[in-house]
């Protein structure tokens, strides 16, 4: 009993496989420098020697950092503005391009995607060319338009996905019982393709805060982006502060994905 018992463990137990081996060594690949990040955060002195654990470069962070802080800002107010206004257009012409048939619609959802497709390199030059050709100030402003034009795809493309699955029925029902397209649109459509929609916006904010080759290009006086100001930096070697910067947002955006986990959870079960 002892000896078949053994035999079936021996059978059951999983072969090697070398797509988990893969997907381990991606695992460390890319949360190893996190946690180096992490680490030295805390080290007193610059560089790779370890000295010993201090806060030092935290308190400097919070304390005494006021131009980093006001390019951090900047960074969350153009991530925030031109995520909103991306999400807005990029739903509606996502639900525009499902809801009607019209002639040029293939070539609308193809140049919709060029964004994604083109390398940020030239779209940055052209939107450089594109504003000092118009006679728009780069700054703030110029940078918004930027986001807000690469953003538009990713939250595109997301809705798309999301009306894909949709259940054209539910608009018959609607229709049937008196709903205007108006009534459709903000009753039916919008709360059934919100998880798309969040997605979206969450995308889109994510890839506006990490942008620095665009927002490289559309920059003017005053609106150094916090990639940008951490190029300048990382020039004359890298800070600590920097280190710390980086646990403080990693952090945050762990508090704030298990934050919308459930939420988005929820919206997806409701919708």
């Amino acid at each position: 009993m002892v000896n078949s018992t053994i035999t079936v463990q021996k059978q059951i137990k999983k072969p090697f496989s070398f797509s988990r081996t893969i997907f381990v060594f991606a695992i460390i690949f890319l949360f190893l420098p996190l946690i180096v990040i992490t680490i030295y955060s805390f080290n007193e002195q610059k560089g790779m020697d370890w000295s010993r654990f201090s806060i030092r470069w935290y308190t400097k962070l919070f304390l005494d950092s006021p131009d980093l802080w006001h390019a951090f800002w900047n960074s969350i107010f153009i991530a925030l503005t031109s995520a909103l206004t991306a999400t807005v257009i990029g739903t509606l012409g996502a639900i525009g391009v499902n809801w009607y048939k019209f002639k040029l619609r293939n070539y609308v959802q193809v140049i919709t995607f060029l964004p994604m497709i083109l390398p940020e390199i030239i779209i940055g030059v052209s939107l450089l060319i594109f504003f000092a050709g118009i006679g728009i100030k780069l700054g703030l402003g110029s940078i918004y338009l930027a986001h807000t034009t690469f953003n538009l795809p990713f939250v595109f493309l997301m809705v798309m996905a999301r009306l894909d699955e949709f259940d054209y029925s539910i608009i018959e029902a609607a229709k049937d019982l008196g709903a205007t397209e108006v009534q459709t649109l903000l009753k039916v459509i919008i709360p059934v393709s919100m998880p798309g929609i969040v997605s979206g916006f969450l995308t889109a904010v994510t890839l506006s805060l990490e942008d620095f080759v665009i927002t490289f290009f559309v920059s003017g006086p005053g609106s150094t982006t916090l990639p940008l100001y951490i190029y300048s930096m990382i020039r004359f070697g890298v800070s600590p502060v920097i280190n710390a910067l980086s646990v403080v947002m990693i952090a945050g955006t762990v508090v704030l994905t298990l934050s919308l986990r459930k939420f988005l959870k929820f919206i997806a079960a409701n919708g």
